[in-house]
């Protein structure tokens, strides 16, 4: 009997387990497997100016394969498109008094960006007559009467600040006459203009850690230094008091973070306003004052506060989650405009109506195709690195793994240098995810974000320091019990694409491969050769990465291009023909010299774009190629699928 009983509850044991399996397998879900096409197929979309009546809303979307202006109905979401170029990308800045829009535009991403204004019977003015000048569009003054903008006609190396009268400027071949208001011969950057246009706050760079600021008066036309200070620290201005008596900036004084000044214009009289934990990365006021915006840079997502006049916080109902961006409120300051993004959301926009507290979506930008249980969220991780620093980084593990499961693994090293890798929406991170491989996105010491002395601890040892932050990121990942450690790649684009070539090599053996979108090889090259419009920044540029004169030893010593003998591992080049940054000879001569060397290399040009790909077709070829090269050395069993 006692048999029995133990038999039967062996039987009974064996079955529980059997049912706990089924169990554990049951809840593994498999994500449906999607196109590169299919993440693309989002409306990318950005922009939020009000119209004068506020009835409607101008964005700029890239829903027909390229940036567009167009403009939606509040009450209604009707869509209407304004402009319909086909190779030129297009951004809409901003609704003139009259209906008529203001957006820039270049040739091919040249970046010889000019202003152009959309008349109301579709005519185009293009406001710069110098075809070889560059233009930027710096704003309104607080009635919206005087335009602003920047260009360097005068000069290509630098940017002077001129206005628009707009209720008085008479047109002479349908070009708006304009007026200088300062000229820049020094490199100092308009950066505020109080509002009865009088003062001008200037920015001087130092270097990337340290900057001044300056008073213009144009009445008088004297500058005066408002910044004194000792050691490194940075000035942002901001805005000017609606009674000009005050100017508001951010500055780093005394502190790791960025976080809100004034400066008394009368007096001289400094204050502080407001700190935070975080990087406090603008702040500016509604049209009469009645609110006050600050945006938070909060470990990867931009945290909003918002202030009443009596600096008390107003407590927004019902808003969503995410990272918000964008933030614009109208001049009648009963309505907000913003973006919502995540990880798992591409940006859609909002509006939330301050009387009656409603948030209204206005946009929906994902393809219906794609099942948001698919996509990944992405989490903040931390690791010690070599000495003991801590890196922030973005962890994304593809979903419906096995027990036991191991899965190639790439790195996602970000632009700049000085860019952060933030929690937004990235369709070819989904797509490599979903494609079973996982992903860390590397905030790397020299990123934005994290104070500064995290921001200059690469300085001068770039290819060095922030390359062992890698090296490091990938001992965390092959940590991981999913992960495969002999499939360890790494990929990035311009700064992030000279991390690429620097880890291939520098440490030749610790990625078994690498993907370079459009990255630095020479910088000895790349030093001399900066557009003539960064004249401003060059000097701080050398300061943090080095001196192509003075210091040509260390740049040639740190430049993948003179030492393609040590490379030993595949990788892939993706290159603009456009570049003014990375020039195309960057790539074509890291890929000649890794072939001879009898390196696996493949190359994909792309003739009509620039720094950076802005045409969803070329993004989506650009995707495709490279998960056929990871697949090829990955993941062999699928090297002859179609993707």
């Amino acid at each position: 009997m006692k048999r029995t009983q133990r038999v039967m509850c062996l039987i009974l044991a064996l079955a529980m387990a059997a049912c706990s399996n089924q169990k554990e397998t049951a809840e593994i879900v498999k994500p449906a497997q999607y196109t590169i096409e299919q993440f693309m197929d989002i409306e990318n979309i950005n922009g939020g100016s009000f119209s004068a009546d506020e009835s409607k809303i101008l964005i700029n979307s890239q829903i027909s394969g390229i940036f567009n202006a167009y403009e939606i109905d509040i009450a209604t979401g009707e869509r209407t498109q304004l402009t319909n170029s086909s190779d030129n990308a297009i951004f809409a800045r901003s609704y003139m008094p009259n209906g008529e829009i203001i957006y820039t535009s270049d040739k091919g991403g040249d970046e010889i960006t000019h202003i152009y204004v959309r008349k109301t019977d579709g005519d185009i003015i293009d406001m710069i007559s110098d075809s070889t000048a560059k233009a930027s569009f710096y704003g309104w003054n607080n009635e919206k009467t005087i335009l602003y903008y920047g260009s360097n006609q005068r000069d290509p190396k630098y940017f002077d600040l001129y206005k628009v009268d707009i209720e008085n400027s008479s047109t002479e071949d349908g070009v708006f006459s304009s007026s200088v208001i300062y000229t820049n011969s020094k490199g100092l950057n308009p950066s505020a203009i109080s509002n009865n246009s009088r003062y001008v706050v200037l920015s001087e760079t130092i270097t990337t850690n340290n900057s001044n600021m300056y008073l213009y008066d144009s009445e008088s036309g004297e500058t005066k230094l408002i910044s004194e200070h000792e050691g490194d620290v940075q000035y942002s201005p901001q805005y000017f008091s609606l009674d000009d008596s005050k100017l508001y900036y951010l500055t780093d004084e005394g502190n790791e973070f960025m976080y809100i000044k004034s400066y008394d214009m009368e007096s001289g009289e400094i204050s502080e306003v407001q700190k935070e934990n975080w990087d406090i990365m603008y702040t500016y006021l509604s049209k009469t004052g009645k609110y006050r915006v600050v945006g938070i840079n909060n470990d990867a997502r931009t945290e909003i506060k918002i202030y009443d006049a009596n600096d008390q916080p107003i407590q927004m109902a019902n808003m969503p989650e995410g990272d918000i961006t964008g933030v614009n409120i109208s001049d009648s300051e009963q309505q907000m405009a913003f973006y919502v993004s995540s990880s798992k959301s591409p940006r859609n926009l909002y509006l939330y109506n301050f009387e009656t507290q409603e948030v209204k979506q206005i946009t929906d930008t994902m393809n219906p195709e794609i099942n948001p249980d698919d996509l990944v969220a992405g989490e903040v991780i931390r690791y010690k690195s070599f000495d003991g620093m801590e890196i922030p980084a973005l962890l994304y593990k593809p979903k419906g793994l096995e027990p036991g499961e191991k899965v190639p693994a790439m790195l996602m090293i970000h632009g700049g240098p000085g860019g952060q890798t933030r929690l937004n929406y990235t369709p070819r991170l989904q797509y490599f995810l979903n494609h079973g491989y996982a992903i860390l996105a590397v905030n790397n010491r020299g990123s934005s974000g994290y104070g500064k002395t995290f921001y200059a601890a690469d300085d001068q040892r770039h290819g060095q320091d922030d390359l062992q932050d890698c090296v490091e990121s990938k001992k965390f990942l092959a940590s991981l019990d999913y992960i495969d450690a002999d499939k360890i790649g790494i990929m990035g684009g311009s700064y992030g694409g000279y991390m690429v070539m620097a880890a291939l090599t520098f440490a030749p053996e610790e990625f078994a491969l690498g993907v370079n979108y459009f990255g630095v090889t020479n910088w000895l090259r790349t030093l001399k050769s900066i557009p003539p419009w960064w004249a401003s920044f060059r000097e701080a540029l050398y300061k943090e990465m080095g001196d192509p004169v003075a210091d040509s030893i260390m740049l040639y010593n740190k430049s993948p291009l003179f030492h393609t003998d040590k490379i030993t591992k595949p990788f892939i080049v993706l290159q603009g023909s456009n570049d003014p940054r990375v020039l195309k000879v960057e790539s074509d001569e890291i890929v000649e010299g890794a072939r001879k060397n009898g390196v696996e290399v493949e190359y994909v040009l792309f003739d009509d774009e620039g720094h950076g790909f802005v045409k969803k077709e070329n993004n989506i070829t650009a995707s495709k190629e490279v998960l056929k090269f990871l697949d090829k050395h990955f993941k062999t069993e699928k090297a002859e699928e179609a993707i």
